[in-house]
């Protein structure tokens, strides 16, 4: 199964970043902050959205720095994606 989005909207799945801190403490996953780094996976084609042109500005592949709440959480084929707006994507992570 494909997620293909619509408009303005993205698929990403976030990057897990192992988290340690100054002395070296590997930090467990619930004591962690949701990840903000993910990957894109699926690209909607722009176009009108609400009223104005929409330029997508991303691509599948690039890594990006999102929103820290923003988007709507998807299971598929047992793995968790993120839909986002290409509004809700702050940064390219080069």
């Amino acid at each position: 199964m494909n997620i293909n989005p619509l408009g303005d909207r993205v698929v990403v799945t976030m990057v897990d970043t192992e988290e340690t801190t100054k002395s070296g403490i590997v930090l467990p996953g619930n004591a962690k902050e949701k990840p903000q780094i993910a990957e894109i996976i699926a690209v909607g084609p722009g176009g009108m959205v609400d009223g104005k042109e929409v330029k997508m500005e991303v691509k599948v592949g690039d890594r990006v720095i999102v929103s820290k709440y923003a988007g709507t959480e998807v299971k598929l084929d047992s793995k968790e994606y993120t839909i986002v707006r290409q509004s809700d994507i702050l940064a390219k992570v080069e």
